[in-house]
Order: C-alpha cells, then structure tokens, then sequence
C-alpha cells in the first residue's frame, strides 16, 4: 500500500470493497471466545465468606459431633484451638485461618452434616413446643385432657387428671412448679418417645 502527503497530512489511499469490509470487521480489542478470566472478585469473597462461616459452625459443635466428620488433622486442631481461645482477636484470627484450611478441602460432606445437624434441631425444637403447648392447654383448659386422650388413648387419664390439679394447686399458691414439670416429662414422655429413647 502507498502512501502520499496532502497539505501537510498523511493520508492513505482509497480502500476497496474487501479491505473495508475486512477492516470493518476486524476487532482487535475483543476477548476470545473461550477466554476466561476466573472467579469474579466478588464471587470468590463469598465463596470466602461462606466457608468461614461453615468454620464457625465446626467450632459450635461438640466433640462427638466433629468426630463423626472425620475433619482432616490440621482443620480438626485449628477448631479445637478455636474453641479454648478467649480473647477477641485471638479467635477472630482463628477463624481467619480455619477458613483459610477449608479452602483445601472438599467441604461437601461438611455442609452436608451441618444442614442435617440443623434440620435435626428444627425438628426437636417443634417438638418441645408442642410438648409445652399440650401443658399449657391443659393448666388453662378444662376440656384439653378429653382432647388429649382422645388424640392419645393409651395415655394414663388418671395420672394427668392428678397432675394436672397438682400443678394449677402449685400454680394459685406460688409454689414451686414441681407438679409441672412432672407433667412436661409425662407429657413428653407420650408425645415425643424419640426423645426419650422409647
């Protein structure tokens, strides 16, 4: 291709169809299409986040709970560590650092095992709260123990009927709630057999 001056400025010559098309379509500074970059930086921050936060969770659990995660030596140490460090900055650095080892490691099976652990929990916790609820119903109602035992025919009429009138006797009287709580085990005792291990 040659080039001439005209007035002082460089000027290229006149372009046919093809090489303006070809120039058109030229596209220096666009990416390949299987160019890839990585993780965002704000994806891998919650990638960091999270597995921090599954730290966390390892460090709220008691020991037959880790065991039972078979955790690698080095994660399992740094948790235990975490667990007896006191001061604030201590265990946020230990923290830090727990997160740091989960990025090494498949935490799958460890996030598995947290969200069953949860899930269990909810599932105590409801039914704890109907245990309390059948007790208040039945200090409070007079016609919740025909409930009760039409819903539970094999429970022990007689034996509520007395708990029943011993803990609302505790109850005027300001007593110590003895009978109560007799009445939440019995109760539990028939509602939540799991609990109990019967």
């Amino acid at each position: 291709m040659s080039w001439r001056f005209r007035t002082g400025s460089l000027t290229a010559p006149p372009m046919h169809g093809d090489s303006m098309s070809r120039m058109r379509n030229h596209e220096p500074d666009a990416p390949a299409e299987d160019e890839f970059d990585g993780p965002s930086k704000s994806l891998l921050k919650r990638q960091s986040a999270e597995l921090q936060r599954l730290g966390e969770a390892l460090i709220e659990l008691a020991p037959p709970e880790l065991d039972a995660l078979d955790l690698p030596e080095k994660l399992r140490d740094a948790v235990d560590l975490a667990k007896r460090i006191t001061a604030h900055g201590g265990l946020y650095r230990q923290k830090q650092f727990i997160g740091k080892l989960m990025r090494k490691i498949d935490v799958e099976p460890i996030r598995s095992a947290l969200e069953a652990r949860r899930q269990q929990q909810r599932t105590e916790l409801l039914r704890f709260r109907r245990v309390e609820q059948w007790r208040d119903r039945l200090l409070s109602d007079d016609t919740a123990l025909a409930a009760l035992l039409i819903e539970q025919p094999g429970a022990d009429g007689k034996q509520l009927q007395r708990l029943v009138a011993q803990a609302r006797h505790e109850r005027e009287r300001q007593q110590a709630p003895a009978a109560a709580r007799e009445l939440f085990r019995v109760l539990r005792e028939l509602l939540d057999p799991l609990a109990t291990g019967m």
